[in-house]
């Protein structure tokens, strides 16, 4: 380690010990700016034998027990480095230079599993309602749906539990290594969206050398430190993942597809079903290059489905032509079957000849008599223009031969 980035490292020590409590969220805000910190702190977390790191160690916890996220987040953004480090050096059976990343490790985890009251945090979400709009669909175009809101709450389908209680921890062990480092790793991608470039290429790290190390393909990367097989739990090899997934599309395409390519492998090896279905999906969904977007960022496309205008409450159905039917045929026999309306009036309608080819009842030979003692004439007559009246006006002109035509073929298929 330099001697500029230990300086560094102790004046940060020193800075946040004599801040006073008013001045805490002036220093997160300010704590991005130091462009040198950050760096020097991985090269502290990386060494398990620098002097530095149980201090290191102890700062960051206080800032993560802080009420402030930004400090919060600053201390999560070495979370990659930190589970690295702690799984390497388990592997290697050196319990020793340990302790202290260990005890941030715990000491993170106790801070997250409950909340501001000390009462155990259930992590949940709500599933979306589809009679709500969103950026994927829109609700007039899914017709009827029998998945409802108050079905679904009925069905307790509402909130979907994806992280359960969990136990207090007082020190890692076989069984609860992987359950809490799971959970510390949703946790990071909870937070994902708000780390800096470092920590994405330090997840892409982790991730790739966690699988390969001790491994044949370890002989193929540029880093040749030994170091012995690391047990991976399926559960944490998804969190990584997830991370990875994150970093592929946001600025680190090359370490993001090659920490892919080796989750993968490692998933094939150890016959995980869970990581290897999900890492060939991302594998089989990503572009042929890389994104054109400066530092190789790329936003997911997205296309918003298009409103679908309403269909008119006037629009002719069978119902409605029934209905006026009736109305009509009661409306004859009450007045002695004689037509009511009169066929000078002008037509609504989108053709002239409808009108002007219906007649009251009796002028015409041939005319019978309706089912329910009506003129037959007089109910066509009735039904044409209710068609043309019901039809909108946006429709184009028909001919008169050709709107009759069609006035008379549904009248066929009604009588």
């Amino acid at each position: 380690m330099l001697g500029s980035e230990r300086g560094v490292v102790e004046e940060w020590l020193s800075e946040f010990k004599s801040l006073p409590e008013t001045h805490i969220p002036s220093y997160a805000g300010s704590l991005h700016l130091k462009k040198s910190l950050v760096p020097a702190l991985y090269r502290v977390i990386q060494d398990p034998n620098n002097e530095l790191l149980e201090p290191v160690c102890h700062q960051l916890f206080e800032l993560y027990r802080s009420s402030e996220d930004r400090l919060r987040r600053f201390t999560l953004q070495f979370l990659p480095e930190l589970v690295w480090v702690y799984l390497r050096i388990t592997a290697s059976r050196d319990r020793q230079s340990n302790g202290c990343i260990e005890a941030l490790l715990l000491g993170i985890y106790n801070l997250e599993i409950v909340d501001k009251d000390g009462n155990s945090k259930l992590l949940s979400f709500t599933i979306p309602s589809l009679s709500k709009p969103s950026i994927y669909h829109e609700p007039s175009s899914l017709g009827s749906m029998a998945l409802t809101e108050g079905a679904l709450c009925q069905h307790d389908l509402i909130r979907v539990v994806y992280s359960g209680l969990h136990p207090q921890r007082e020190t890692f062990t076989a069984q609860n290594r992987f359950e809490v480092l799971c959970f510390l790793m949703l946790c990071y991608n909870s937070a994902v969206v708000y780390m800096p470039l470092s920590s994405y290429q330090s997840v892409c790290r982790m991730s790739s050398r966690l699988c390969v190390c001790g491994f044949p393909r370890q002989q193929q990367k540029l880093w040749r430190e030994p170091c012995n097989r690391v047990l991976l739990d399926p559960e944490f090899m998804v969190q990584m993942l997830t991370a990875v997934y994150h970093a592929i599309y946001n600025g680190e395409w090359e370490m993001g597809r090659e920490a892919l390519e080796d989750i993968v492998y490692r998933a094939q090896l150890e016959l995980y079903s869970q990581p290897l279905l999900l890492g060939n999906a991302m594998k089989n969904s990503l572009p042929e290059s890389a994104p054109d977007e400066p530092r190789g960022r790329k936003v997911l496309q997205v296309e918003v489905t298009p409103t679908i205008s309403r269909i008119s409450i006037s629009a002719i159905t069978t119902a409605s032509i029934r209905r006026h039917r009736w109305k009509r045929e009661d409306a004859d026999g009450m007045s002695g079957g004689e037509d009511s309306f009169n066929i000078n009036d002008p037509d609504e309608g989108f053709s002239s000849g409808a009108s002007n080819s219906s007649q009251p009842s009796g002028t015409k030979a041939g005319g019978g008599v309706g089912p329910r003692g009506g003129s037959l004439n007089s109910s066509s007559s009735s039904i044409k223009k209710a068609i043309t009246a019901r039809l909108p006006a946006c429709h184009c002109i028909l001919p008169s031969d050709q709107a009759e035509h069609s006035t008379e073929t549904l009248l066929r298929g009604r009588i």
